[in-house]
């Protein structure tokens, strides 16, 4: 890989992303580049300018002139704020969640040049950018990460060994919390949302089985729209397909719960059954010990 070799005068940082605070996109600007934000922010936060734009006007020209002030742009301002415009406009029109650039540097003609980029797209868009998400190289991630996409599961692997399976990303939060209060240490972030089928429960068994290092899983329910007895049969057919050979602790609450106890004691398999959430991961961990 070749590239031109860039004589610059001086470095700048700049990004734009999504800023709860304000409700929309950030313009994040500092006259200080190539080196980490986070360093910056503790080292002269002073040199930080934050300019919250309107989503539905986008940047003003007075929005503009602070950001070009803020970089200390010694060139043609005009240019540099034509720029920033043009950035802006990647940000929206390729539903962006960021753009950084860093360092945005200038070079002896006074000429902005990105000569450091990083984009996020937004997963949620992909239908409207396809050119964009087709280029995504699986290789590089995580292919449990991958396998849960494929079937509208969220998934993240963490280092423990208590496999998670739970409905709601809040719940699944607390689940794993409860799991460390009690001594035990998840091995995974896994929300099967509201409306899961039999084979996204089974699929979901076995993206957590796939990790070497979970040596029992705790499935935490609380059935809403997600229904008990949907995940009681996904359950019941991921251990008998899978032949789970690690304890599964079983959690469940909420719409038809009964009915999903039901299957799982008929079942005939040797699942454990927890009344709450403490109970749960109690099981969970004494289940390694």
């Amino acid at each position: 890989l070749l590239a031109k070799k860039m004589n610059l005068a001086k470095e700048f940082y700049f990004a734009i992303m999504l800023d709860r605070a304000s409700g929309g996109p950030l313009i994040i600007a500092c006259s200080e580049g190539g080196t980490s934000i986070e360093d910056l922010a503790e080292s002269s936060p002073e040199k930080i300018i934050k300019v919250p734009i309107d989503i539905g006007t986008g940047p003003t020209d007075d929005d503009i002139a602070k950001v070009v002030d803020g970089l200390g742009v010694s060139g043609d301002k005009s240019a540099a704020g034509e720029q920033i415009r043009a950035l802006y406009d990647l940000f929206t029109t390729k539903d962006c969640t960021m753009v950084e650039v860093n360092p945005l540097a200038e070079d002896v003609d006074g000429n902005l040049v990105a000569a450091d980029a990083k984009i996020g797209f937004d997963d949620n868009a992909s239908f409207r950018q396809t050119p964009i998400h087709d280029q995504r190289d699986h290789t590089q991630e995580d292919p449990r990460e991958v396998a849960a996409g494929k079937w509208d599961l969220n998934y993240i692997g963490l280092d423990g060994n208590i496999g998670c399976m739970v409905n709601g990303a809040g719940l699944a939060m607390s689940t794993m919390d409860i799991i460390s209060l009690r001594g035990g240490s998840p091995a995974n972030f896994l929300d099967v949302g509201g409306s899961a089928n039999v084979d996204q429960i089974k699929a979901a068994f076995e993206i957590i089985t796939s990790d070497p290092a979970v040596k029992a899983i705790l499935v935490n329910i609380f059935g809403g729209i997600m229904k008990c007895d949907i995940i009681a049969s996904g359950i019941v057919e991921a251990s008998r397909s899978l032949e789970l050979k690690v304890p599964v602790v079983v959690r469940l609450e909420g719409t038809n719960v009964e009915k999903g106890k039901e299957i799982l004691a008929e079942s005939g398999l040797e699942l454990i059954s927890a009344d709450d959430l403490d109970d749960a991961a109690e099981k969970a961990v004494a289940a390694i010990a």
